[in-house]
C-alpha cells in the first residue's frame, strides 16, 4: 500500500534498517488504506509517568473526536493509555503487534487487544505462531511510523523504542513531534532531545490535526453552540451540562449528573436532539460536535415528523 512506498524510495539506503514488508496479516473492520491518509501515532514509554498517560489519553481522545485514526504498539503506557481513550471516544485506533496474532502481547492487554480487534485494525508482518522478540519490536516500529503521517512522542527516555519509531517516521519523510515535560524527569528526556533537534512541539490535539488533516483544515477550537444554548430552559440546560465533554452516557448516567429523574430527562433530550446539540447511538447520548449541529437538527427533525 502507499503507506509503505516509501521503504523503496529515493533516500533509502540512508534510513534504519529494514524493508517493506512482504505481506500485513490485519484483524480488524477497519481497512488500513483508509486509515492511512488521516492516521497519526502516540507512542512513548511504557514506564509512562501519571502525567504521560494523562497527556497520552488527552491527546488520543482529542485526535479521535476529529476522525482521527490512533496508532500505536498496544504496549504497557503511553500505547494502553492512547488506545484506550481513542476506543472510549468511539474513534478508531491501529494496534501493530511485534508478533503473531495468536499470541497476545503484553498479556495484561489482552482484553484491550481484543476490543481493538472488534472497533479498530490489528496488523502484522508476522504470521501466526511467531512469538515476540526484542528485534521484532524495533522493526514493529518502523510499521507504526510508516502507516500514520505524524508520530507523536509523549514521553520517552534517552534510549527508548519510541525514539526509535521517531528515527523511522523522519526517514520516511513523516512529521515528527513531541509533547514537552519536566525538566527533572528522566521519561520526558527523549521528548526534550527531539525538540531540540527540530521536532514539533505539540501540547494538544488541534497540534496533531495540522499535521495530518486535510490542506486547509483548520485546528481550532471547535466553536461552542453559544446561541442554541441561551434559549434552552432550565432543565434542557441540565441536561446538557449532564452529557460528557467526551464519550457517551445512558439515560440513567445522565439522570444522575442532572439531578432529575430518568423520565425527567427524555423530553430535554429529544428538545437537544432537535436542535443539533446531541445525539443518540445505541442507547447512548453525546454532544454533537460542532459541525454536524445543522445536518443532525435536519434528521431528527424529520423523524418527529
Amino acid at each position: 500500500m502507499l503507506a509503505f512506498a516509501a521503504f523503496s524510495g529515493a533516500g533509502a539506503r540512508a534510513r534504519p534498517c529494514g524493508h517493506s514488508p512482504l505481506v500485513l496479516w490485519a484483524l480488524g473492520p477497519a481497512r488500513l488504506d483508509e486509515v492511512a491518509p488521516r492516521a497519526a501515532a502516540v507512542v512513548g514509554t511504557r514506564a509512562a509517568t501519571a502525567y504521560g498517560e494523562h497527556v497520552a489519553a488527552d491527546l488520543a481522545a482529542g485526535l479521535a473526536e476529529r476522525d482521527v485514526a490512533v496508532v500505536s504498539g498496544g504496549a504497557y503506557g503511553i500505547d494502553g493509555a492512547a488506545h484506550r481513550a481513542a476506543l472510549d471516544s468511539e474513534g478508531i485506533t491501529v494496534a501493530v503487534l511485534a508478533g503473531g496474532f495468536d499470541i497476545p502481547y503484553p498479556a495484561g492487554h489482552s482484553a484491550l487487544l481484543h476490543r481493538i480487534a472488534q472497533h479498530g485494525v490489528l496488523f502484522t508482518e508476522y504470521p501466526p505462531g511467531v512469538r515476540p522478540a526484542r528485534h521484532r519490536f524495533l522493526t514493529r516500529n518502523r510499521l507504526v511510523a510508516a502507516v500514520a503521517r505524524a508520530a507523536v512522542v509523549v514521553e520517552a527516555g534517552l534510549r527508548s523504542g519510541a525514539a526509535n519509531t521517531a528515527a523511522w517516521a523522519r526517514a520516511l519523510g513523516r512529521v515528527v513531534a513531541a509533547v514537552p515535560g519536566p525538566v527533572t524527569s528522566s521519561a520526558s528526556a527523549g521528548c526534550h532531545t527531539l525538540l531540540r533537534h527540530g521536532a514539533e512541539l505539540v501540547t494538544r490535539a488541534d497540534d496533531i490535526v495540522e499535521f495530518v488533516g486535510h490542506i486547509g483544515e483548520l485546528a481550532g477550537d471547535e466553536p461552542r453552540p453559544g446561541a442554541a444554548l441561551d434559549v434552552l430552559s432550565e432543565a434542557e440546560r441540565q441536561v446538557y451540562e449532564a452529557l460528557p465533554g467526551r464519550g457517551a452516557a445512558t439515560i440513567d448516567e445522565i439522570a444522575v449528573g442532572s439531578g432529575l429523574l430518568p423520565a425527567q430527562v427524555l423530553g430535554p433530550l429529544a428538545i437537544l436532539e432537535v436542535a443539533g446539540l446531541a445525539e443518540c447511538r445505541d442507547g447512548r447520548w453525546r454532544i454533537l460536535r460542532a459541525g454536524a449541529g445543522q445536518a443532525a437538527a435536519k434528521g431528527a427533525a424529520a423523524r418527529l415528523v
